[in-house]
């Protein structure tokens, strides 16, 4: 069968991450149901032939545009794929690939976007203030070519080249990171420490030991910040040309809207109850 690739969004709030694991629940399960269901995936295979996908999210982490290629009959559109994936992952785009295409090798760029609350005036109880030019001024420092093994838990291949970026948004700061790839809980750990500098908790100078070659002290470490807000935004194929499926398209505003009414409407609920607590 022809390789195909499709573009997966999904709310990671419930998941355990993207990628399979025993006795919890991922993406990646859910999609290799919906493709048993279809009759694509053999009950008792491991994976579909050639599948493959962009990488890994961690538990918490949504996506816009995570990528899986594998080889499918020409009717698995991806209206055909939601048809048995639960309403908080839809695929809305799919592609023809080469028969050599991997769906995480041949990425060229990958994009993720962190949706930081960070008031510029202190939010008692809740938020320090964030300097804006403090904050810009610790994403321009760690953007470039860098060996970031003290931020992240990975023991080889840290040597990454970063682009990271922010624009104020009310009281966020909508960074984006690009990078050819990611080690597990990077792009997390920048925030972090991006957010540290910007808030004063720690000087500019931490950046340059955070960079350093020798290891950071478990009591100087960054942990990383939450996953909630954190978003898988573009993942870039030069030789993929992508067609948006108008049904699968439609399908997945109408469940993300409802998910942002809803969200909002939480958020007013809570602040009743706090602004009440006097």
């Amino acid at each position: 069968m022809p390789l195909r690739a499709f573009r997966i969004a999904y709310d990671g709030t419930d998941y355990h991450g993207f990628q399979r694991q025993p006795d919890v629940s991922t993406v990646e399960d859910a999609i290799f149901d919906a493709l048993r269901a279809l009759d694509v995936l053999d009950s008792d295979a491991h994976k579909p032939d050639g599948y493959a996908a962009a990488g890994r999210t961690d538990a918490g982490v949504s996506a816009l545009a995570q990528t899986i290629a594998l080889e499918s009959p020409d009717w698995l559109a991806p209206r055909a794929l939601n048809a048995e994936l639960p309403a908080d992952i839809r695929a809305w785009a799919a592609a023809d690939a080469p028969a050599e295409f991997h769906a995480t090798h041949r990425a060229s760029r990958r994009e993720y976007t962190y949706h930081l609350y960070a008031p510029s005036a202190e939010d008692e109880g809740v938020a320090p203030a964030v300097d804006d030019d403090r904050f810009h001024a610790a994403c321009e420092a760690l953007s470039g070519s860098h060996d970031v093994h003290n931020l992240t838990p990975d023991d080889r291949n840290t040597e990454r080249s970063l682009a990271l970026e922010a624009t104020r948004d009310g009281d966020y700061l909508v960074v984006t990171v690009s990078a050819g790839g990611f080690a597990r809980e990077l792009v997390r750990r920048l925030v972090s420490l991006a957010r540290a500098v910007g808030t004063g908790e720690s000087p500019p100078a931490k950046i340059g030991r955070v960079l350093e070659p020798e290891p950071l002290p478990g009591h100087e470490g960054i942990a990383p910040a939450p996953a909630e807000p954190l978003v898988l935004t573009d993942v870039r194929y030069p030789d993929l040309a992508f067609e948006i499926d108008e049904a699968a398209a439609e399908s997945a505003r109408a469940v993300f809207d409802r998910r942002r009414i809803d969200r909002r409407t939480g958020a007013r609920v809570a602040g009743q109850v706090a602004d009440g607590i006097r």
